[in-house]
């Protein structure tokens, strides 16, 4: 049993899936024939995590490319420099421009902590940079203008990889060591295309994005998706693989709603195969 159920994941995470995790769910409690759940693209961990806690019966491999766990393994020093950065604004109003002599600041002390060994820009990023703006390094981070966004209590992360197995691979180097398709089931959630992907450690091509859809043939999954992918180009591909059309051939869908701004927004999906 974990020892702490998220539902969410405790550090910020660009994509995180936690609209979905309640449909997640009861498609886990659906599934009774399986041995082993695969993360193939595990971001944040969200989907591994919900997934051992949903189903402790069951293997759960978490590949964490992205490399979440460095930055969870050193959250005490997050919470360190995020407690000094609060005592510095403590006298800009929330959400207000930060002023450049307390930036300053800032800059000096991440810098410290940086010379010092390990500085988690992502979690910084949200308590300094209005929400869907990352720094992934310094050099970023100083260009941006920050603002009281703070965070106000400390991060926690007790238990949240409790029970997972990790890896940090390419999934093309996973996938292979899971040859039992009928008791494996695959969770493939790979950057979207046309999204946002700046705080991912690659960058996705529509080719690196079809690849992934060879997987899918003879597989069990659960795989996510976004209306905003390149659909024409897409389909020019599927039609000179004419085998491959049939693979979503019987999926469920669940579709979540994402609004950016009063005229624009696009749609998440999770298709579901078992």
């Amino acid at each position: 049993m974990c020892k702490n159920i998220y539902n969410a994941a405790p550090l910020p995470f660009m994509g995180q899936k936690r609209r979905f995790i309640k449909d997640f769910k009861n498609v886990l409690k659906q599934i009774d024939d399986i041995t082993t759940i695969v993360d193939l693209f595990g971001g944040s961990g969200i989907l591994s995590h919900v997934a051992k806690c949903e189903r402790p019966d069951l293997r759960v491999v978490y590949n964490d490319y992205d490399f979440y766990c460095k930055r969870l393994d050193n959250v005490a020093v997050t919470n360190e420099i995020l407690s000094v950065v609060r005592s510095l604004v403590a006298n800009v109003p929330k959400g207000k421009k930060i002023p450049n002599e307390i930036r300053y600041c800032i800059l000096d002390l991440v810098r410290q902590y940086e010379i010092a060994g390990f500085v988690d820009y992502i979690t910084l990023s949200s308590s300094l940079l209005f929400s869907g703006k990352y720094a992934t390094n310094y050099d970023e981070l100083s260009k941006h203008t920050m603002y009281n966004v703070m965070r106000r209590a400390d991060y926690d992360v007790d238990g949240y990889l409790d029970g997972l197995e990790i890896a940090h691979c390419d999934y093309r180097e996973l996938f292979p060591r899971f040859p039992n398709k009928e008791k494996t089931l695959f969770l493939i959630d790979p950057p979207y295309l046309s999204t946002e992907v700046g705080s991912y450690l690659c960058y996705w091509k529509l080719s690196d994005y079809l690849d992934v859809l060879k997987l899918l043939q003879g597989t069990r999954f659960i795989y996510f998706t976004s209306s905003k992918s390149q659909i024409v180009e897409l389909c020019n591909w599927l039609s000179e693989n004419g085998d491959l059309c049939k693979i979503l051939k019987g999926t469920a869908l669940f579709t979540q709603e994402n609004v950016i701004n009063y005229n624009a927004g696009f749609t998440d999906m999770m298709l579901v195969k078992v």
